[in-house]
This record gives structure tokens, C-alpha cells and sequence, in this order.
């Protein structure tokens, strides 16, 4: 074990009670966070009967953008169990959305030695694939030590978080190094990756153009419209992040004609309660999706406190904000909101996506604006220009068909 490696161990053994304490933090507003503990440890119930490939997605995003290649393995190898691993309650609850009993489901344990070789001794899974940029160093060590092929896929390095690998050379080189294929998103993801140490990088696309929206999401959709009202211009701010919100409602008044209704649904639920007590002190009348209600024509925010209903909230607007890209965040997935066909606006801080996004204005798929005040002030006109919000729409969705096909590219590169 290399010094690299011995410090970053040792590091989280030091950070081992402050881990346990924040679950239990984050437990005050979901208490998901107290549930299957021993899994974070490495301590599960029986194993699989049968032989397991293992996927894992940290989160919610992470999940989603899995799904397309979940279900080619899952319809290529029917004879193994899929077993999904996740970092949050709220992943493992898209998990268990989306794919229902087709799959296992548990949290991967933290980075500790003991804990990720207690993980691969139970579950002995064929093949390991982390999604994005989850390179977790031990764990893939304990890996290769047992013979199972890691692959890192729909792979993403920003330059920033090239440059914070960097600084510890010879551990990313050490896990980078022993990975049996990386699948990268981008040309410039590829090379940050080489350079830092991996072999066998592919660029394969994103698997986010490859989602496709849920069997029910343009019925809902629909019926969504229809609650908002069919007559009302509708700007959905989606994924909004911590301190967006603010942002936002400072800007609204820009955002005409007077009747527009804004859709505002933050990326963690865990702060729906925070964005309706924000709602609440401004004196700015709003409604929440959970009540079912019929909105009201004076209602000027709906607070889209739901979960799974993306795909139907892009059905239902007439432009997308896209959050996370307001302040320096990276951005959250703006792909969907093309592929349904919606104008997306976008903020400075898109570096998660920079490629795709840089692709998509070109295209003349996304608007990109320099605060919350541009956010209003482009919807407006795209309100008042039926014509430029109808081509906008019909660029983005030829924009998402051009870019499908990184689920097959992937397949054709993992062998196990």
C-alpha cells in the first residue's frame, strides 16, 4: 500500500464519527438516513443466490442516467442478478422508482478496507461499474485484488476536479490504473482521465441522452397543464440548489405577463419545507404539487414538492430553468428538458455538462444567461415570441436524438 493510500485510510478512520454523526443530522428532516446503517459498514442481510453485476449511482441524477444501461444488462445477462448500490436514501428511493424488484438494492459501505471487502466478499459480484466519477480507492484495490473488472462509466472529470486528483498523483494513478475500462462522456473527460492515470478510456457519449421519459410522464403531464392552466404562460425552474431559490424569487417580478406561473422544484426534498417557509416570509402566494389542488389564478409559484415527476413538469411548461448553474454548482441534467422539447435556460456554472451545454446553445437548444434576473427577462420574451419558443423547442429535441447511443458504446465495452 502506497503512502498516498495510507494517509487518505487513515483520514477516514478520523472521519468515521463525524460520518455517523451527520447521518444522523440529515436523519432530523429524513429519517431514511438511519435506515440500513450496517450497510454503510459493510454488514448486509443473505447473499444473492444467484451470480451479481453491480452497478452503483450515487444518488438521485446518478440513478437516472443509469437506467438505460441498466436495463441493456439486465436484458443481456438474464441469468444474473443486478445489484444497484447508492450513497443516499433519496438514490436508493429512485432506485426502487424506477426498476421496482428488478434488482438488489443497498448502500455501499464507506472506503474502509474492512468494510469494502466485507461488501465484495458477500456480494461476489462479476463485474463492478461506478457511475460518473465515483472512484472510491479502496474499493477498487479490494477489487482487483479478488479478480473483478471495475469499470468507470458515462466517466466525467471536470478540470477542477482534475486539478484536485492531481494533488495526489500517485493515488489516483493506483486506482485510475487498475479500472478494466473507462467509458468517458467527452473527448476532453477522456484525456483528463488518461492523464491521470487510466488506460482503456473509450468516449462513448452521455447516457443522460438516453433516458427515456416513463410511460406515464405525457398523461401527467396533461393533467398537470391543465391544473396550471392552459392560458398561463409556465416557467419550470428545475433542480434548483441551496441558495438559488433566493435568487429566483428576487428576480420574479421581472418575469411577465403578469399571470405567468412559476414551477419551482428544488433538487432535495429534504428542502421543501426551507422553500415554502421562503415562499412564505416573502408573502408570495403559492401552492404546493403535493396538495392536489387546482391553482389558483392568483397563485404566482407552484413549489413542486414531488419526486419522479420530472419528465412530467418539462411536459408541462412552456421554458426550462435549469438550476445548479446560477451559482458555481457544475449544473444538474438540462438533456431531458430538451428531449421533451421545452427551451432551456441556463446560468453561468455548467462545468458538469460543459460539452453538452456549450453543443446544445449552439444548436440554438439553450439560452445562456449571467444571473436570475436574465432567467426572468429571457422567459419573457420567449412568452411573447410563440415562434422562437417553438423552434427552440424543435432544436432540442434534434439535439437529444443526435446525441443517443452512448448505451450501446458502453456495452461494447465492458467484458467480464
Amino acid at each position: 500500500m502506497n503512502f498516498s493510500l495510507l494517509a487518505y485510510t487513515a483520514a477516514l478512520y478520523g472521519l468515521l464519527p463525524w460520518a455517523l454523526a451527520r447521518l444522523a443530522w440529515r436523519a432530523r428532516r429524513q429519517p431514511e438516513y438511519l435506515r440500513h446503517v450496517g450497510e454503510r459498514l459493510g454488514r448486509y442481510p443473505a447473499a444473492p443466490p444467484r451470480p451479481v453485476i453491480w452497478v452503483h449511482a450515487v444518488s438521485v441524477g446518478e440513478t437516472r442516467a443509469a437506467e438505460p444501461l441498466i436495463r441493456a444488462l439486465l436484458a443481456a445477462h438474464p441469468g444474473l442478478d443486478l445489484l444497484l448500490t447508492h450513497a443516499t436514501p433519496t438514490g436508493r428511493e429512485a432506485g426502487a422508482r424506477i426498476f421496482g424488484r428488478q434488482v438488489l438494492q443497498a448502500y455501499l459501505p464507506y472506503d474502509l478496507p474492512w468494510a469494502v471487502e466485507r461488501f465484495l466478499d458477500h456480494f461476489r459480484p462479476r463485474l463492478g461499474i461506478l457511475m460518473e466519477t465515483e472512484i472510491w480507492f479502496n474499493l477498487i484495490r479490494a477489487a482487483a485484488a479478488r479478480g473483478i473488472p471495475m469499470v468507470l462509466a458515462n466517466a466525467r472529470l471536470s478540470e477542477r476536479s482534475a486539478r484536485r486528483y492531481g494533488r495526489f498523483p500517485a493515488l489516483a494513478a493506483d486506482a485510475l490504473g487498475r479500472l478494466a475500462g473507462v467509458a468517458a462522456q467527452t473527448e476532453a473527460d477522456a484525456e483528463r482521465l488518461a492523464a491521470l492515470g487510466a488506460g482503456r478510456v473509450t468516449v462513448t457519449g452521455n447516457l443522460k441522452f438516453d433516458v427515456a421519459p416513463p410511460d406515464n410522464a405525457l398523461q401527467l403531464a396533461t393533467a398537470l397543464r391543465r391544473r396550471f392552466g392552459e392560458d398561463r404562460p409556465v416557467l419550470l425552474a428545475a433542480s434548483t440548489r441551496q441558495g438559488e431559490e433566493t435568487l429566483l424569487l428576487d428576480a420574479l417580478p421581472r418575469l411577465a405577463p403578469p399571470g405567468a406561473l412559476l414551477i419551482l422544484v428544488p433538487r432535495h426534498p429534504q428542502r421543501f419545507d426551507a422553500v415554502a417557509e421562503l415562499l412564505r416570509q416573502r408573502n408570495i402566494p403559492f401552492q404546493r404539487r403535493s396538495e392536489e389542488q387546482p391553482i389558483a389564478p392568483d397563485t404566482r409559484v407552484v413549489l413542486g414538492d414531488s419526486m419522479g415527476e420530472m419528465f412530467a413538469y418539462y411536459g408541462a411548461c412552456d421554458a426550462a430553468f435549469v438550476g445548479g448553474s446560477l451559482l458555481p454548482l457544475g449544473g444538474q441534467n438540462f438533456i431531458e428538458a430538451c428531449a421533451m422539447g421545452k427551451p432551456v435556460i441556463l446560468g453561468p456554472h455548467t462545468y458538469n455538462f460543459r460539452e453538452a451545454a456549450e453543443l446544445a446553445v449552439a444548436a440554438g437548444a439553450a439560452l445562456r444567461i449571467k444571473d436570475a434576473a436574465g432567467v426572468m427577462e429571457q422567459a419573457t420574451r420567449l412568452f411573447g415570441d410563440p415562434r422562437r419558443l417553438a423552434a427552440m423547442g424543435n432544436a432540442g429535441r434534434e439535439f437529444a436524438v443526435r446525441h443517443r447511443g452512448a448505451t450501446q458504446r458502453t456495452l461494447a465495452t465492458i467484458r467480464f
